[in-house]
């Protein structure tokens, strides 16, 4: 698997950003799966997958790695399956174009977090970016009000805001692994799901989906975003992720007719102006910064 790491990481993050987009489609395609029993397949699979590849990575050091990165990694773990959660219900509730949408609100929450945790300022640009996408998440949100929609968007939210808590946890402790963190979220899931689910009985199919969303969707899609961000500017990051809110509303539009209304097309167009403003900051921490 150290093949890897010589590809582009921006080749690997716009690669990540495509497996990611089919998530919302795939979670549509279940037959009889509740929620629970989705999310429970998912980090079943998406736990094989990933031992497959930190074996076949680190080998013999693999539960060294593990151990080493400590509790830090057992709290990020935590976060980030809190945000596999979300992302399942948010999925079941509302349109996928609502949830990637929100999900592309991360870099804000990012500065945000940022802010009031390190202490790091933001710049006009950026407070400017903040706001417009804020203003984006409220015209959604708000028309959403009396709709069924509405309890999908505030779970969704909570995908970015974990996220950005994540990445908080790894800035304290810099010498925090990705990996080990993926571990544990993968491992907090499957508890989630076996406690949650009321059957142990799958079809057939519904166990191939399984494994499309566990693996090649999740576990292919964190793994290339992870290597990827490494040697990839932030500022680009943000731009190369944009790969999964664009895909995501047009595999379900293509092949399952959903179409989503006008304000959430209307307040994702916002958000992605926001983000792309956002990325062509330069001067995050110049003179200029509030």
């Amino acid at each position: 698997m150290q093949f890897l790491y010589r590809i582009p990481g921006y080749i690997l993050l716009l690669f990540g950003g495509f497996c990611l987009s089919w998530g919302g489609f795939i979670i549509r395609s279940f037959e009889e799966a509740t929620v629970w029993q989705i999310l429970l397949l998912r980090s079943v699979f998406f736990m094989i997958a990933l031992m497959v590849f930190l074996i076949a990575t680190y080998k013999k050091k693999t539960i060294k790695i593990i151990q080493d990165a400590g509790y830090p990694a057992v709290l990020g773990g935590l976060v980030m399956s809190l945000s596999f959660i979300a992302f399942v219900v948010s999925m079941s509730i509302t349109t996928v174009a609502n949830v990637v949408f929100i999900i592309s609100t991360q870099t804000m929450f990012l500065a945000i977090f940022g802010y009031l945790y390190l202490k790091e300022k933001v710049s006009l640009i950026s407070f400017f970016s903040i706001v417009l996408a804020m203003t984006g998440i409220i015209i959604m949100v708000g028309d959403s009000f009396f709709s069924g929609s509405f309890l999908g968007n505030i779970v969704a939210l909570a995908i970015p805001i974990n996220f950005s808590i994540l990445v908080m946890i790894i800035r304290k402790y810099k010498n925090l692994d990705m990996v080990p963190a993926i571990f544990y979220s993968g491992v907090f899931s499957i508890i989630y799901g076996l406690i949650l689910t009321e059957s142990y009985s799958f079809s057939n199919h519904d166990l191939l989906m399984g494994f499309f969303l566990g693996v090649p969707q999740l576990a292919f899609g964190f793994i290339c975003i992870t290597i990827g961000s490494r040697t990839t500017v932030s500022s680009t990051v943000g731009l190369l992720m944009l790969t999964e809110t664009l895909f995501a509303p047009v595999w379900v539009w293509m092949f399952l007719n959903e179409i989503p209304p006008l304000s959430v097309i209307i307040g994702g167009v916002i958000i992605i102006i926001a983000i792309i403003i956002n990325s062509l900051d330069k001067r995050k921490f110049s003179d200029k910064n509030i």
